[in-house]
């Protein structure tokens, strides 16, 4: 219990900063370049790419540090697992938006940042925690492809092998080693 609430601490922390990278660029953009008095959509593109942004900054900071004793070996798959449940949060905020926005017509700046970085994000932040931590950083993943970088000293005589300290987790269905 106490790993899963430091795990959730870690990751509210970096939650709490792309929340705020998020903030920035959206009412950035949505006061400059995508203001809805000039463009009909702009709402909606603005938090796209604000979204975007926290996403990249998101994926780092869960990778090294919230989720750091979970991550795969594989970089590519879940770099493409986490970019495709942290665009199923995009969608989230991004469908609270569009519904506060364009459905019941509350299209003060107020109410698009409440309709995405309160509603949305409260909803898209339970979704991205469930699936980070049960399918992109899950313990139980084991990984028996070959690393895309594998670690320093792997294949050299006389190095010390780096996987030997670490205990290796089963795969589900998987009989433990020790067994």
């Amino acid at each position: 219990m106490r790993t899963l609430i430091g795990q959730f601490a870690r990751f509210g922390v970096v939650g709490g900063l792309g929340v705020l990278i998020n903030l920035a660029v959206f009412n950035l953009l949505l006061f400059t370049v995508f203001d809805a008095t000039r463009i009909h959509e702009g709402p909606l593109f603005a938090n796209v790419i604000a979204t975007i942004v926290a996403i990249v900054f998101n994926w780092v900071g869960n990778r090294y540090w919230a989720f750091r004793q979970h991550r795969g070996r594989q970089i590519v798959r879940e770099g493409v697992e986490f970019a495709i449940v942290s665009l199923g949060g995009l969608l989230i905020g991004l469908g609270c938006l569009w519904i506060s926005h364009y459905v019941l017509g509350f299209d003060s700046k107020l109410a698009d940042n409440i309709a995405t970085n309160v509603v949305g994000l409260a909803l898209g932040t339970v979704f991205r925690f469930a699936l980070y931590r049960l399918w992109v950083f899950s313990p139980r993943r084991g990984d028996r492809s070959p690393a895309v970088f594998p670690p320093v000293g792997h294949g050299q005589p006389g190095a010390p092998a780096v996987e030997a300290a670490m205990p290796r987790v089963p795969a589900p269905g998987e009989e433990s080693p020790a067994a």
